[in-house]
């Protein structure tokens, strides 16, 4: 389901047009599974970038063929490989498309299955190449090669198919095997969440999961752009958490988290304490914070 720009029934804010629009035709090589060089990151399409408190425009892409960088790029950030892992059916192209600003073109079929954009997220630019790739053909290759390429992974399931989420479990495994010994970023995410009446699969069910398998998690609705911007967001700082330094990290969190009362305070920190010492109060605690993409 794809709606327009004017359409008021969206869930929540859509992206703003943002930087380094890049669009890849299928099909995708093992050439294309490498990032690509910096001077090719200069010469993509250009797009005003999302600032945070800023003004928003109706679509993550709006304009954005009509503006193209020049040969010197401003970005200082990190390139961050995405990779969109799930069953078929369940929305991984269109959070894709999404996120590569095409989803309302009119060529959105052939716009192929790799996207490059630049965001600003906290005050500082990164650069993601999100792939869906993951059921481009049947190759074990290419799925294997998924499995180990990736800075971060987006493991989607339909909360309207069962069977989707149970697969979402069997990817998580898979990710573990294939990455035993690295702290990879990870997300579940529960889309098509404004179909209610078709739910099988609950947000308790699905953050109950997250938790399990040491992940965080997110319900989102791409008919709806609900959530999308908080997802491709969420997954720059589960990246910068684990790649960045604690200064670092430190001096973002200072700069965009909410002041706390002192009681909050107190309570949040007891709450710690008490978690330490009781394994189902540390499994509820980690539960409320599952979905909080701004932490580890």
């Amino acid at each position: 389901m794809t709606l327009n720009r004017g359409d008021k029934r969206r869930g929540s804010t859509p992206f703003a047009a943002q930087q380094h629009l890049h669009r890849r035709s299928m099909p995708v090589d093992e050439r294309d599974l490498r990032p690509p060089p910096t001077d090719e990151l200069s010469g993509l399409v250009r797009c005003t970038s999302y600032s945070p408190g800023g003004a928003h425009r109706q679509s993550w892409a709006s304009d954005s063929s009509d503006s193209v960088i020049s040969s010197g790029s401003d970005s200082d950030g990190s390139l961050y490989k995405v990779i969109l892992l799930g069953e078929h059916g369940v929305g991984k192209t269109s959070l894709a498309r999404i996120f590569g600003g095409v989803e309302d073109c009119a060529d959105a079929e052939e716009a192929g299955n790799t996207y490059d954009r630049s965001i600003i997220v906290d005050g500082e630019e990164a650069s993601l190449v999100v792939f869906d790739i993951w059921e481009q053909d049947d190759s074990q290759w290419l799925q294997n090669h998924c499995m180990k390429m990736g800075d971060a992974y987006i493991i989607v399931y339909s909360v309207t198919d069962k069977v989707s989420f149970e697969k979402a479990s069997e990817l998580r495994i898979q990710l573990r095997r294939a990455r035993q010994t690295e702290d990879i970023p990870i997300i579940l995410v529960g889309n098509k969440s404004d179909l209610v009446r078709s739910r099988e699969v609950s947000v308790d069910e699905g953050r109950a999961c997250a938790v399990v398998f040491d992940c965080k998690f997110i319900e989102t609705s791409a008919a709806l752009h609900h959530n999308v911007q908080d997802l491709f967001e969420g997954i720059v700082r589960q990246i910068r958490l684990r790649k960045d330094s604690k200064e670092d990290n430190a001096r973002r969190m200072a700069n965009t988290k909410r002041r706390e009362s002192i009681s909050k305070k107190a309570k949040r920190f007891l709450g710690r304490i008490v978690a330490k010492n009781n394994k189902k109060m540390a499994f509820k605690a980690k539960s409320k914070s599952c979905h909080d993409l701004s932490v580890l």
